[in-house]
């Protein structure tokens, strides 16, 4: 994290939460207007564990077989040969999810499901850890066509990178060039490492105390007058796995409830649908606030 840190300035919490969604075995999505980092943070992710990286520009003309692969028909063997796509890597950024069709939108559902894809009929299995980080533009709507809720659930986390402060906009201005930092940055661990940080943070304690005010945030989401769609169980499962990756980078065997209030907004924000005009983040630290901790 410390090295990350040293390319994409003045935004420790950010980072953490990233780093928190890729040991968690989830998906990242990065919304925020351009020029704030999105890109500089996948890249330093995919540098840091030594993940294959692979950039997709999404745009309106994408299709299902430019990120998934094609099979095409070899004569001198008579056969189809699967060609894969950009899809097989350890870390996909793909660019403007929301410029693409609902269809090739679609493309990555089954991958960041159940690390698979499936082409005429045979799955080929991803490599392992498989991480996607998206980025989309909230501004900027314009030719664009939103995630459906189906794909939003997807994505562990979303997290706004934001402007930096002054002082590290200072830093940026007087300090070297992103590209020549993301050059210089070395792994600092494997995938194998990765693997067994992910285990780690499946085995951090979260008590049954724990587990009631875990509970009690998804109940009062569900009864909640200005929702209309409150958090599942899936959301509940992200939510412990995610407190848990949470609590491990910050040196414990187990769940504080603190953890759980440090990803409830970016986990929960995307997932709550409104009833009227209250937006996810506003709605998700309001049941925080509204949710006692027993």
């Amino acid at each position: 994290m410390d090295q990350v840190n040293r390319v994409l300035l003045g935004k420790p919490r950010q980072v953490k939460l990233a780093f928190t969604c890729l040991i968690a075995g989830g998906h990242l999505l990065l919304e925020d207007v351009p020029g704030v980092g999105k890109t500089t943070l996948a890249h330093a992710l995919a540098a840091s564990f030594a993940l294959d990286f692979q950039r997709v520009q999404f745009t309106s003309d994408l299709l299902p077989s430019d990120i998934i692969g094609v099979s095409v028909y070899e004569r001198e063997t008579g056969q189809f040969r699967f060609h894969p796509g950009p899809i097989f890597t350890g870390l996909l950024l793909a660019d403007e999810i929301n410029r693409a069709t609902p269809k090739t939108q679609s493309a990555l559902l089954e991958a960041m499901a159940e690390s698979q894809v499936t082409v005429d009929g045979q799955t080929h299995v991803l490599s392992q850890p498989f991480f996607v980080v998206a980025t989309q533009n909230p501004l900027d709507l314009a030719g664009t066509f939103p995630l459906p809720d189906s794909q939003l659930d997807r994505f562990m986390l979303r997290v706004s990178l934001d402007y930096p402060d002054a002082a590290a906009e200072r830093a940026l201005l007087t300090g070297s060039d992103r590209r020549d930092l993301l050059a210089q940055l070395t792994p600092q661990l494997d995938a194998q490492s990765l693997g067994q940080l992910s285990s780690q943070a499946q085995a951090v304690t979260a008590s049954s105390a724990l587990l009631d005010y875990l509970q009690a945030l998804l109940a009062a989401s569900r009864r909640h007058a200005d929702v209309r769609v409150g958090l599942s169980p899936r959301a509940g499962l992200a939510l412990l796995g995610a407190a848990r990756s949470w609590a491990l980078l910050s040196g414990r065997q187990y769940v504080l409830p603190e953890d759980i209030q440090a990803v409830f907004v970016p986990l929960a924000a995307h997932r709550l649908v409104p009833t009227r005009g209250a937006s996810g983040d506003s709605l998700a630290r309001q049941l925080l606030a509204d949710v006692a901790v027993d």
